[in-house]
């Protein structure tokens, strides 16, 4: 059985101390209260963070490369993946283009 936590209890200031705590927030001029149109126009901290959505998704596939091709890539620091990535776009980019007759 869990032992129950010796949490001390939060005691809620009376309302002549929570008027003087409002006034004195109220008198500093570097505190000034939140208007109505600030309040609003706030954003949840975690909907700023992370990078922003790419337009071209990449998709998340296993894959299993020759040693050699991935030391290669490794070798080249970091970003070796968008790296092979460019290779391989390349790659289609000029296939794509041979099969459509271009570039004969």
């Amino acid at each position: 059985m869990s032992k129950p936590l010796d949490r001390k209890a939060i005691r809620m200031p009376t309302v002549e101390e929570d008027k003087a705590i409002t006034a004195a927030a109220r008198a500093d001029p570097d505190a000034q209260p939140l208007s109505a149109a600030q309040l609003k126009a706030m954003v949840p901290l975690r909907a700023l963070r992370g990078r922003p959505p790419s337009p071209q998704r990449k998709q998340l596939v296993s894959i299993r490369y020759s040693p050699e091709v991935i030391d290669y890539f490794k070798a080249t620091g970091e970003g070796w993946q968008t790296r092979l990535d460019g290779v391989l776009k390349a790659y289609v980019s000029r296939k794509t283009r041979r099969a459509a007759g271009v570039g004969r």
